[in-house]
C-alpha cells in the first residue's frame, strides 16, 4: 500500500480529526475524499502519533466515518508566463472567467525556509508618485510598508493608486493578494487595472470574504509561494500588495478556535506572533531579486492599540497611518502626518536632503499642533511673528500633501497627479525655507 488512508472520527467546523492506516503522512499533505477529488483536506497536525488533525479546504460538509486518501502530494500551484494577468483562488484555480491554463508548470505550496535569503542591501528607492508616501514612508526595495486605518478611510484606494503608479512600467512583477475583502472590491480592482493597462503585469490571488477561514488563511501562503518562484524564475523584483493582513490573522483566529486552543491577549490565537512572523518571512529577498510589499492593515474600531495591529506594525519598516479625523477634514489621502513613521528615513537610504527635510517638517507640524487650540480661541493674528510663520508653513505643507488619485479620476472627474521625488523634495524645501 503506497498511500495513507484516513477515517474521520470527529468534526468541529473545518477541523477534522481522523485515524489513519498506511504510510505516516507529513504536515502539509493533501487528503482527498474517495468519492470526490475536489474535496481536499490539509494535514496541519498529528496528535498522540496516530490521530491526524486535518483542515477542510472545501465547502463540503464532512461526515463522521467518511474516508480520505493521500499519496503524499502537497497542494500544487501553477506558475510561469501563463499566470500573468490572471486571477486565482487559494488553490491556484483561475477565477476570472478566462480560458483555463494549458499544461502549466506547478510548484507545491510551502513556507520559505531557505537560510540564504536575506533583506535587500541595495536600498534603492521605488518612486510611487504619491507625495505623502514618497516623503514620510519611502518605498524601498525589499522592504515592507504598512497602511493602517479603520473602515472607509481610503486604504484600498491608496494601495490601488500605488499599483497603478508603480506597476505600469513592467520592470517588476506586480502581485495583489486579497484576504477577506469584498468580491465587489476585487472586481473593481481588476477593472481599474484593465482600464489603465496594468493588469497584464499583475497576478491576483483572492481569498474573499465569502470564503471559509481555511481559504482566507491559505491564500497568503499560496501567493507568497508564487511570488518567490516568479522572483527567481523571471529574475525580476516582485511588488506584492496585500489587502489586508488583519483579515489573515482573523482567519487564523477562527481556525484556532475550532482547534480548541486557548486565547491569548485581546482574544487572539496563541500563535498570533508565529502566524504574522511566518507571513513576513515568506516575503523574502534572494540573490536574484527582492519582494517589496505594501500591506493594508484594518484597525478594528479605529483602535491602533489592538494587539494584532501592534504585532503587525512591529514587523514593518514603514507605517502609514490613515486617520478618520484627517478624512473628515477633507485630506486625500487621509494620512496622519505625525503618526506616520519609517525606520528608513536615514541619510544612508534616502539621502541627506530628504532626511533633514523630514525632521524640519515634523518640527513644523508639531508646532502647528500645539498652536491649533490657541488659534481657535484668539485667532492667528494674535500669535507672535515666529509662531505665525510656523503656522503658515504648516498649513501650506498640509495643503501640498493633498493629492488627486488617478484611479479615482472616472468617479471624480478630476485628473490624477504624479509627482516625481525630485519635484517633491524641491517644493518641500521651498516651503520649509520660506522660498
Amino acid at each position: 500500500m503506497n498511500y495513507t488512508k484516513a477515517t474521520a472520527r470527529s468534526i468541529n467546523g473545518l477541523i477534522v480529526r481522523a485515524e489513519y492506516e498506511g504510510i505516516q503522512p507529513k504536515i502539509g499533505q493533501i487528503f482527498f475524499l474517495e468519492e470526490d477529488k475536489e474535496v481536499r483536506l490539509e494535514l496541519v497536525g498529528v496528535q498522540k502519533s496516530d490521530v491526524l488533525v486535518l483542515l477542510n479546504l472545501s465547502e463540503y460538509n464532512i461526515k463522521q466515518n467518511e474516508q480520505f486518501y493521500s499519496r503524499g502530494e502537497s497542494l500544487l500551484l501553477p506558475v510561469g508566463e501563463q499566470i500573468m494577468g490572471r486571477v486565482f483562488n487559494s488553490f491556484g484555480q483561475v477565477i476570472d472567467g478566462g480560458a483555463l491554463l494549458k499544461n502549466p508548470d506547478c510548484i507545491p505550496v510551502e513556507d520559505d525556509t531557505n537560510s540564504h535569503y536575506r533583506p535587500s542591501t541595495t536600498n534603492s528607492i521605488i518612486e510611487t508618485g504619491i507625495k505623502v508616501i514618497d516623503f514620510f514612508a519611502p518605498f524601498v526595495r525589499g522592504r515592507k510598508v504598512g497602511i493602517v486605518g479603520g473602515a472607509g478611510v481610503g486604504k484600498t484606494v491608496l494601495i490601488t493608486e500605488m499599483m497603478h503608479n508603480v506597476a505600469k512600467s513592467g520592470k517588476e512583477i506586480s502581485m495583489f493578494v486579497g484576504i477577506g475583502e469584498r468580491i465587489r472590491e476585487a472586481y473593481e480592482l481588476k477593472q481599474t487595472l484593465d482600464e489603465n493597462d496594468t493588469m497584464k503585469n499583475t497576478i491576483i490571488y483572492l481569498g474573499q470574504m465569502n470564503d471559509s477561514a481555511a481559504l482566507r488563511f491559505l491564500v497568503a501562503r499560496s501567493a507568497t509561494t508564487v511570488a518567490r518562484y516568479m522572483r527567481d524564475s523571471s529574475k525580476k523584483d516582485v511588488l506584492l500588495f496585500v489587502d489586508n493582513v488583519y483579515r489573515f490573522l482573523q482567519a487564523g483566529n477562527e481556525l484556532s478556535t475550532m482547534l480548541g486552543e486557548s486565547s491569548s491577549e485581546g482574544g487572539y490565537q496563541p500563535t498570533l506572533f508565529t502566524d504574522i512572523s511566518r507571513f513576513q518571512q515568506n516575503l523574502s529577498t534572494s540573490d536574484i531579486g527582492a519582494i517589496t510589499s505594501v500591506q493594508n492593515i484594518f484597525v478594528p474600531a479605529d483602535d491602533t492599540s489592538d494587539p494584532a495591529v501592534i504585532e503587525i506594525n512591529k514587523q514593518l519598516d514603514s507605517v502609514i497611518v490613515l486617520s478618520r479625523d484627517a478624512y473628515e477634514q477633507g485630506m486625500r489621502p487621509a494620512v496622519d502626518l505625525l503618526a506616520t513613521s519609517s525606520s528608513l528615513l536615514i541619510p544612508e537610504i534616502v539621502g541627506k536632503q530628504h532626511a533633514s527635510l523630514v525632521l524640519e517638517v515634523q518640527k513644523i507640524l508639531h508646532k502647528y499642533k500645539s498652536l491649533e487650540g490657541i488659534v481657535a480661541i484668539i485667532g492667528q493674528g494674535e500669535l507672535s511673528l515666529i509662531d505665525q510663520n510656523y503656522f503658515r508653513r504648516a498649513q501650506e505643507l498640509i495643503a501640498y500633501f493633498n493629492q488627486n488619485m488617478a484611479v479615482m479620476e472616472k468617479r471624480t472627474g478630476v485628473p490624477g497627479e504624479y509627482v516625481s521625488r525630485k519635484e517633491l523634495l524641491d517644493k518641500i524645501d521651498s516651503i520649509v525655507n520660506g522660498g
